[in-house]
């Protein structure tokens, strides 16, 4: 006991003085089996009684009798007060009434709630950041400029002289985002593999260390657990940690201590914990970069009660949605894409948040109703503008932003209207997003009673990505997941039902 005591003073010593990691080893010994049931077939009376011999609690005890430190009773004081404590405890949780099952889905969250004013405000800087990135992109497309750099410079300046906002990539504002909140609360913190002297492998935290230091931006050893498990740790006890899994595809090392220590602890402890995190990572295809680099995995996390899951598709929703991730109460996972850092896009000056479980109404139609997130969102605004030049279709593009918690609500009235529905995903399609979607939608009810099936006028259509590993050959990693083009014939085939 006293070795271990030593062992963790050297390294807490040298983790605060230095900023060093130690690993300690600590052999211990179970005395009981895995279970009740377990008959400890596998040791012998022997070996227990060698390891019993060795117990901590023992060796020391004796040490201090020995050495006349203190006496038998107050040893004995010790035990008593111990064994009382569990007692207890043990008495209190026997006596305690069962709860009600009514309150069985108490506390999976902290409940939050946005002003309705701040919702519909929500939505006119939506409308006018997408005006703001509509104009860029109509100055760029007509620049004369020598070089793209210029050209991006040039349609940038009118932009911000037009529509008082910057243009910016995906990437820069992620960085923004990160940067806002850490300099509002010194509470919110970075860590991650390569996060602050590399700047993240996307470039999504370049500039972090320099402003704010590595005690608030840290980089940590190639341990997607360690990192997740840190998050979390840290949220409870009172800071806000941005975590970062430089793929998604390692989300898988990580799930034990992002479900099971996480997402469970609130409603575990009885609402009595907080786990107020952001674990950032990146997905989809794109690079070429193959099926350990290229996955889709956001079904996978929004099956986890106490989870949000949240995917922007501009820079607007990026530092938006971003920003109000970092001051939720909640653990939330922000997923980027990765063939989108990129992507140019307007974006308010000064600060503004996008609600959580607010969709964005990206385009308003009447035929056709086409939901979806992400990169998916802009595929399926280009599919909806050459359906309305080639093909006479209208049709309403809807970004939910967050899946977790999902914007049914609009989701339905908007197919109420159009009586078609198309999900665009590019998740596996099997258990996938676009399918729970669908299914939420066909049990929607309505004020008046009547449910969502009940609108429809064509079979829904679920667009998701080819049940098979992300190919690395670029033909058939596009052809693995929706295209314009099928988006657009998807449409024009509900549409003609």
């Amino acid at each position: 006991m006293v070795a271990v005591f030593l062992a963790i003073r050297s390294a807490v010593k040298r983790a605060r003085e230095q900023m060093q990691m130690t690993l300690v080893e600590a052999k211990t010994y179970r005395w009981y089996g895995h279970s009740r049931s377990d008959p400890r077939v596998y040791r012998t009376k022997a070996e227990e009684k060698a390891w019993r011999a060795r117990d901590p609690i023992n060796v020391l005890s004796k040490k201090l009798l020995d050495e006349k430190l203190c006496t038998q009773q107050q040893l004995d004081a010790i035990k008593n007060k111990a064994f009382n404590t569990i007692e207890i405890a043990t008495k209190f949780g026997m006596d305690s009434p069962w709860p009600k099952p009514e309150d069985l889905t108490k506390d999976v969250y902290v409940e939050e709630t946005y002003p309705i004013e701040l919702i519909e405000s929500e939505k006119d800087l939506a409308a006018k950041a997408m005006a703001a990135t509509a104009a860029f992109e109509a100055v760029l497309d007509s620049s004369t400029a020598r070089t793209k750099k210029e050209a991006v410079e040039q349609a940038r300046t009118k932009i911000k002289e037009q529509f008082g906002m910057e243009v910016m990539t995906i990437a820069q504002a992620v960085v923004a985002a990160q940067a806002e909140e850490m300099r509002r609360d010194n509470n919110v913190i970075v860590m991650g593999e390569d996060v602050g002297l590399y700047g993240g492998a996307y470039q999504a935290t370049r500039g972090l260390l320099a402003e704010f230091g590595n005690q608030r931006v840290i980089d940590t050893p190639i341990s997607e657990a360690a990192i997740a498990g840190g998050a979390v740790g840290a949220a409870l006890r009172g800071l806000r940690p941005i975590a970062e899994i430089m793929y998604i595809d390692f989300i898988t090392i990580a799930m034990d201590q992002l479900v099971h220590v996480g997402a469970y602890n609130r409603y575990m402890f009885g609402g009595k914990a907080k786990v107020p995190m952001v674990l950032r990572t990146e997905g989809g295809v794109g690079r070429c970069i193959a099926a350990h680099h290229s996955e889709s995995l956001e079904a996978w996390l929004m099956h986890v009660p106490g989870l949000y899951v949240v995917m922007p598709s501009t820079p607007y929703d990026a530092k938006g949605l971003l920003k109000a991730a970092i001051r939720s109460d909640n653990p939330v996972v922000f997923i980027e894409h990765k063939a989108t850092y990129g992507q140019y896009g307007a974006v308010p000056n000064g600060d503004y948040i996008i609600p959580l479980g607010v969709a964005d109404i990206k385009r308003e139609g009447k035929d056709v109703t086409i939901v979806s997130y992400s990169r998916m969102a802009m595929w399926s605004l280009q599919a909806a503008k050459i359906l309305a030049a080639e093909h006479g279709i209208d049709a309403e593009v809807i970004d939910v932003r967050t899946l977790k918690p999902l914007d049914i609500e609009t989701i339905a009235e908007s197919v109420r209207k159009t009586g078609r529905l198309i999900t665009v995903s590019e998740g596996f399609p099997i258990c996938g997003a676009g399918r729970e979607i669908t299914g939420r939608f066909m049990e929607y009810q309505f004020a008046d009673g009547t449910c969502g099936f009940d609108y429809l006028d064509a079979p829904p259509v679920n667009l998701a990505a080819a049940d098979v590993p992300p190919p690395m050959s670029e033909p058939l990693e596009l052809a693995s997941i929706p295209s314009v083009e099928k988006i657009i014939e998807s449409a024009k085939s509900v549409v003609g039902y």
